[in-house]
């Protein structure tokens, strides 16, 4: 019984080992259109016409989602976590006003910096299709790491880390 019991879990975690390098290869593969231009944002205005300043020299994580996107429902709490240690400025494409947005922050308990991207034409300077779409500067605004689909907390956790303490 032992014996089937270590053969399983070698399986699972076998599996566990192929799906994360698929999603990760995936996900590199989906990231090499997106604009690799370094980020030229300064002042943005987030939603209900709040103006915010990003701070310099150190890392951004932008991150692009939708509410209609069930991937990024489930990745939103991530986000939050992050931008709680972070600086994070979120751009949400073609989700309705900033009322109908900010409904959904509050409804979900999050309360990360979000642009409404209503026209989708920051979306496209940046060449996202494909949501989430996560992408981290380095304190100079050069593209450092990019993310296409679903990421852990951990995953961005260690990202920003090395954004800021190795970069």
């Amino acid at each position: 019984m032992k014996e089937k019991i270590k053969k399983y879990i070698k399986e699972i975690l076998l599996f566990i080992v192929v799906i994360t390098i698929f999603a990760n290869l995936l996900s590199l593969y989906r990231s090499v259109d997106l604009n690799k231009q370094p980020l030229l944002l300064k002042t943005v205005t987030l939603l209900n016409s709040i103006d915010y300043t990003l701070k310099d020299d150190i890392p951004i994580l932008v991150h692009f989602w939708a509410t209609w996107c069930p991937v990024c429902k489930v990745e939103a709490g991530n986000i939050q976590r992050i931008s709680e240690s972070f600086q994070v400025i979120t751009i949400a494409l073609k989700s309705g006003s900033d009322a109908e947005i900010q409904d959904y922050l509050s409804l979900n308990h999050l309360n990360y910096k979000v642009i409404n991207d209503s026209s989708g034409s920051i979306t496209a300077d940046f060449d996202v299709s494909i949501f989430p779409t996560t992408i981290i500067y380095d304190r100079n605004r050069k593209v450092l790491f990019s993310d296409v689909g679903y990421t852990s907390t951990f995953g961005l956790w260690i990202r920003m880390w090395w954004a800021t303490y190795f970069n």
